[in-house]
């Protein structure tokens, strides 16, 4: 029985283990940092290029996992979200202390270490947030918390939750890229009509409990303590350097994550179906990708469309579809959120496959006039 168990446990280990991979991209980190030199090139290379070509020799896994597993059975899935704050808020800190004081690196070598820092704050950090701040527990969604304040980005959780959830393939949802719509003018405008609808959606939602926007349990309040904390630590570790590349890394963060929302969703739209109304949340609604490493990566981000057809589902247990249930992207994330940086290319990749899955989903519409336009969100 013991061996039973035991050999049970293991198996979960090794199922769980690919998604650990994460943490070899602190040494990354690290060795940029000691070292200097070409070595601070290191993050981009160990991040997306080794994934994009792990991609490219392990394929895709197409398996789904049985969506009734216990929360027993994923333990191990869950203790790396949960561990990792820990971990990258130690790893911050550290090149925050070392790096303004190293005499071995310049100010160039400064600034591309924490470039790479940005993309493990917003490839990794980010990402584990969003799982977190879907889940009941309190230390779940701390940790989640603590992870967006580090990359001065809190208020994400409100927009995501409130705001992106309910209204994706809507022009209430700023995050939704409408077709045609190019990254560089995307990035800007999600920047600031997301900070105004999560505030927007926080109000109306203690307005319906008869409290103004000022209550303490406004969570814009906890936000702004918490990355106000972090700012006031930045400079007190690093000075006016530490706190420069502390706010640097912060804005490399935001850009991989809306990079990353920007391909989520290009393009696609529910039905209007009158009257303010849309169609209910589908599988294809969403672009997914069975891509094996980078979902090892990003904790299976891409296995989208099911993340939004089931938004509770943690990810271990999130599903794969077919091309008919839901749009399906042509590269994991890694390729498509560089081909995003140029437009034209973008365009030539996507726009084609947007088009088939109107085709497809929705013959009868023949004017997507409505559906093209420059998101401009309803205020509440």
């Amino acid at each position: 029985m013991t061996t039973t168990i035991r050999a049970a446990d293991i198996a979960r280990i090794n199922r769980a283990l690919p998604f650990w991979l994460s943490l070899l991209l602190v040494p990354v980190a690290i060795i940029s940092a000691l070292f200097g030199g070409w070595t601070v090139l290191l993050m981009p290379v160990a991040s997306w290029g080794m994934f994009s070509l792990l991609d490219a020799i392990l394929g895709r896994n197409a398996n789904n996992p049985d969506p009734e597993t216990p929360l027993s059975g994923l333990f191990w899935y869950r203790a790396i979200t949960i561990l990792w704050f820990p971990v990258q808020f130690t790893l911050l800190l550290w090149l925050l202390y070392y790096v303004p004081r190293a005499d071995h690196l310049g100010a160039g070598e400064a600034v591309l270490i924490f470039f790479g820092m940005g993309v493990i704050s917003g490839t990794v950090g980010i990402n584990y947030s969003h799982e977190l701040m879907h889940q009941k527990s309190k230390i779940e969604r701390w940790m989640g918390d603590l992870l967006l304040a580090s990359v001065l980005y809190g208020h994400f959780r409100s927009e995501h939750l409130r705001v992106h959830h309910l209204y994706v393939g809507t022009p209430r949802d700023p995050v939704t890229a409408r077709y045609n719509e190019g990254f560089h003018r995307f990035f800007p405008r999600v920047l600031h009509q997301c900070l105004r609808s999560s505030w927007q959606a926080e109000k109306a939602m203690l307005s319906r409990r008869n409290l103004p926007v000022t209550h303490i349990s406004n969570p814009f309040w906890r936000y702004a303590t918490l990355q106000t904390g972090m700012v006031m630590l930045a400079f007190v570790i690093g000075g006016w350097a530490g706190l420069a590349l502390f706010l640097y890394q912060a804005f490399v963060a935001i850009w991989q994550l809306e990079l990353v929302n920007y391909v989520e969703h290009y393009g696609l739209t529910r039905r209007h179906l009158g009257a303010g109304k849309y169609e209910h949340v589908l599988p294809r609604h969403s672009w997914n990708a069975d891509h094996k490493a980078s979902n090892w990566l990003l904790i299976n981000l891409q296995r989208h469309s099911d993340h939004h057809y089931k938004p509770d589902r943690r990810f271990p247990l999130l599903q794969t579809y077919t091309t008919d249930e839901a749009p399906q992207l042509p590269y994991g994330y890694p390729v498509m959120t560089t081909a995003a940086m140029i437009p034209p290319l973008f365009r030539r990749m996507m726009n084609p496959r947007v088009r088939a899955w109107r085709r497809m989903h929705y013959p009868d519409i023949t004017d997507w006039h409505s559906y093209n336009k420059a998101l401009n969100p309803a205020p509440r």
